[in-house]
């Protein structure tokens, strides 16, 4: 009997506590329906301090152009989801959070994104982060980054916004998938192949024999092989075009097949360059002189696809042919003594151009 008491006891506890929690959860809806949006308060993380990427205001436009909130709405038709999805669309915001306080106030904590440099070109003008997310530069950010003019583009469609790294991989699949087609493809082509190799081997086979119960003569006999040695010639003339025939189409789609592997492979090149990019804006950003120093870097694509760069430096009248970013911090150096004992004695309006591309030399024209 006392187990049975228990029992009743802790489910008409239970039975307590989810009525109190309906109980409750009415009083909210009834106090949200009688709530009113008062105020919108957007808070924009680290804006201070990374400069701003857009404003509490181009957010309130944001809302309203998209028909979200309106005056006197209460607070229960507030979609606080659809709010954050519309806001996280512009690619610069890296979290939306919205809320509804009790008092009617709709609250929107932001981050923004950290831009790393500035893409600028006739084609491009795209923020890049450290992570490699590329989104386009809002109308009225006020943010000092590092500015990459030149021809070079990374590794993705015109006007992409996204991570870098997510397109190359979506890439890559595609490729795969069309490798893969092209493998499905050689299929029929393969056992075209193993047939045509048994009506070869069917062929090598065939034989004939003196017909005595016809009273067949030696001539008559030595005439049907001929003859038949003739056609056997012929069927594997037939056939072995027919192999050559079928190994080309073969050998074709495979070519397609290794032309879609080589584009992948430039695919990872181009990634590849793009994370040196990145890695050399970085380090001249953490190094107090060449932060100072380098105003611009203007990166290019050799014929052969290679990036090379050439920056614009602060000091004379000069630009300096950086090259392949490899061994930058040997060429630094170099060109930091180059600064020290060789513009410093014969003049930093002397030289139009500063080449630091080859090993222990500093060519200047």
């Amino acid at each position: 009997m006392q187990r049975v008491g228990r029992i009743v006891v802790l489910t008409l506890l239970w039975v307590s506590v989810a009525a109190y929690i309906l109980y409750a959860a009415s009083l909210v809806r009834s106090a949200r329906r009688a709530t009113q949006v008062e105020q919108l308060k957007v808070i924009v993380a680290d804006s201070s301090a990374l400069g701003s990427l857009f404003t509490s205001a181009d957010v309130q436009r944001w809302i309203t152009r998209g028909g979200l909130i309106h005056p006197q709405m209460a607070a229960d038709s507030v979609d606080l989801t659809a709010i954050e999805q519309l806001i996280l669309r512009n690619g610069f915001v890296a979290g939306a959070e919205a809320c509804l306080t009790k008092e009617g106030e709709l609250r929107i904590e932001l981050a923004q994104r950290k831009p790393l440099l500035r893409l600028l070109s006739a084609k491009e003008d795209s923020y890049v982060t450290r992570e490699g997310y590329l989104f386009s530069v809002p109308r009225r950010s006020a943010l000092y980054t590092p500015v990459v003019t030149g021809t070079y583009r990374p590794p993705v469609p015109l006007r992409y916004e996204g991570s870098v790294r997510e397109e190359i991989d979506h890439q890559l699949w595609k490729i795969d998938t069309l490798i893969a087609s092209l493998e499905r493809s050689k299929y029929p082509f393969f056992a075209a192949e193993r047939q045509n190799d048994r009506r070869l081997r069917d062929v090598r086979t065939m034989r004939t024999s003196r017909k005595w119960w016809r009273f067949e003569s030696q001539e008559e006999f030595e005439l049907r092989v001929e003859e038949l040695r003739a056609y056997k010639a012929a069927l594997r003339r037939k056939y072995r075009y027919e192999g050559r025939r079928i190994e080309a189409q073969i050998e074709a789609i495979g070519r397609k097949q290794e032309r879609l592997r080589e584009e992948q492979k430039k695919l990872e090149k181009k990634y590849e360059d793009f994370l040196k990019l990145l890695t050399f804006v970085e380090q001249v950003e953490e190094d107090t002189f060449w932060r100072s120093e380098v105003v611009q870097i203007i990166a290019e694509n050799t014929p052969s696809g290679a990036l090379e760069l050439t920056l614009i430096p602060r000091s004379g009248a000069f630009r300096v042919r950086f090259g392949r970013i490899e061994e930058v911090d040997a060429k630094f150096n170099k060109l930091l003594r180059f600064y020290d004992r060789g513009l410093s004695a014969v003049g930093w309006d002397r030289y139009r151009e500063i080449d630091i591309r080859y090993a222990d030399r500093v060519v200047c024209r």
